[in-house]
């Protein structure tokens, strides 16, 4: 008997925990309560209907036991016949009024009280309401007076006296009728109806509600992509939607595998590449001493790629280790900052381009940065703008201007180069995939907005054509401040 009561409480608890926690369950309930509020609705009216129908049907009968009395010779009719007559009908008394008299016509003596009267000459629809479910839960041995319009010729109106107990149980046999009908409609409409959305909407969001868990468990895993269907509603395109970035993150974390894996391996080369850059540029410095002609057109281009290629090892690690400090922030002026970066992208330039440079920041103006990490994002555009005037092979000029709108301060470099092509543009910032001038590692660019998201700003290309280009670098004020 334990082990019966035990199973029979494991049992409901399954079905609590269906109906609480599964979609499927839930969706169940809800059909079925819908379909009874709605019955309900139903019920109402249908009770105050057939309690008028009931009401109705006593007073036609009524009228049909005392029409022999109205017609001529009826009052020649026994007593007896009468008194039959009106017990079939189920009234104790029938008043039948007339525009100048009133007949009464009695079963067994005068009524001694009336309880209730019910007039249905002008009954709108909320006293038929009020009236059946007054009857359903209040009635029982009361004593009716009906009033009701009659056929009878030359009559106005007809009313019955009549006990209220027959009416009551014939309502209450229609209610039991009628509820019970309501709850079998209700539960075969909600299995219908959650057997077709079941089908429809509830086992396709499961089967993709487990294929994201699954690949959750382990995204590196290519068999727990789930496999579209040819569905062309919603759940088909979350399917298709679902599976096509199931595949681009498990594109991203093979690449980033492998990436790491480059990472790792260009670090333990880092260190003797370094020392081979520093011979070769100890070699090339001995060179530049040489007065052959011929040495000194080639040492310039010799330092420089060996500035660029030390400058690319170091980027490429610096970002590989994706350690940067978080900023420190203080106010600072911005105009001295720009003015020491120019100078230091210009002079390490090796070229024979005259470059001009003109910082037109106001002396006064603050921004709230880390002095360090402000200073590398203003050194690498300037120094981008400075690559790109080399490339194009003329005399350039580059101009820093900077304002403040409210709680953010705007840095804007321009430059007169040969501007961006359309197709680096897209990738201007994504490290590795595109450089803004040629023999560029795409890194410069794509660790100064590293470092400005850091601040919570931004690097945005504003122009660029065959003018020059401009770039914007926007920083907010830390709102610790």
């Amino acid at each position: 008997m334990a082990a019966m009561l035990g199973r029979l409480r494991a049992r409901l608890a399954d079905a609590y925990g269906l109906v609480a926690h599964s979609l499927s369950g839930r969706l169940l309930l809800l059909t079925i309560i819908y379909v009874m509020v709605g019955e309900v609705l139903i019920f109402v009216p249908s009770i105050g209907r057939y309690h008028r129908e009931l009401l109705q049907n006593h007073i036609q009968s009524a009228e049909l036991a005392i029409l022999p009395f109205t017609e001529p010779g009826g009052e020649q009719l026994s007593g007896a016949l009468r008194q039959q007559l009106l017990k079939r009908a189920g009234a104790a008394a029938v008043l039948l009024k007339r525009a100048e008299q009133r007949e009464l016509f009695l079963v067994e003596g005068q009524p001694h009280s009336i309880d209730k009267t019910i007039d249905l000459t002008h009954m709108m629809m909320a006293g038929r309401l009020t009236d059946g479910l007054d009857c359903l839960l209040n009635g029982g041995g009361r004593t009716l007076h009906v009033i009701a319009p009659t056929r009878i010729k030359g009559a106005e109106s007809i009313g019955i006296v009549l006990g209220e107990t027959p009416i009551r149980i014939a309502l209450i046999d229609y209610a039991w009728r009628v509820i019970i009908t309501a709850f079998v409609v209700s539960l075969l409409s909600g299995i219908l109806v959650f057997a077709s959305l079941y089908f429809v909407m509830v086992r396709p969001l499961r089967r993709i509600t487990h294929a994201m868990v699954a690949f959750h468990d382990n995204p590196e895993d290519p068999a727990r992509i789930i496999s579209a269907s040819a569905r062309r509603d919603e759940i088909g395109v979350a399917e298709r939607e679902l599976a096509a970035m199931q595949r681009d993150l498990y594109g991203f974390l093979q690449q980033k595998t492998r990436l790491a894996a480059l990472g790792s391996a260009v670090a333990r080369i880092h260190h003797d590449l370094r020392n081979i850059l520093a011979n070769a540029q100890l070699a090339s410095d001995r060179l530049a001493a040489v007065d052959d002609p011929v040495v000194k057109r080639l040492a310039p281009r010799l330092v420089a790629s060996i500035d660029r290629a030390i400058s690319l090892a170091t980027n490429t690690l610096r970002y590989g280790r994706a350690d940067e400090r978080p900023p420190k922030r203080k106010y600072l002026r911005v105009a001295p900052l720009v003015g020491e970066a120019g100078e230091a992208a210009i002079e390490a330039r090796i070229a024979p381009v005259e470059i001009t440079f003109e910082n037109l920041v106001e002396q006064d103006l603050e921004v709230d940065a880390d002095p360090e990490l402000i200073y590398r994002i203003v050194l690498n555009l300037i120094r981008n703008s400075v690559e790109a005037l080399v490339e194009r092979g003329s005399q350039g000029c580059i101009r820093v201007s900077a304002t403040r709108q409210g709680q953010r301060v705007r840095i804007e470099i321009t430059d007169n180069g040969p501007g961006i092509a359309p197709s680096v543009q897209a990738k201007l910032f994504t490290p590795f995939a595109a450089a803004a001038r040629s023999g560029g590692s795409g890194l410069g660019l794509a660790i100064a907005r590293e470092l400005a998201r850091a601040h919570g700003g931004d690097i945005v290309l504003v122009t660029t054509g065959a003018g020059g280009t401009v770039l914007r670098i926007e920083i907010p004020d830390s709102e610790l401040t």
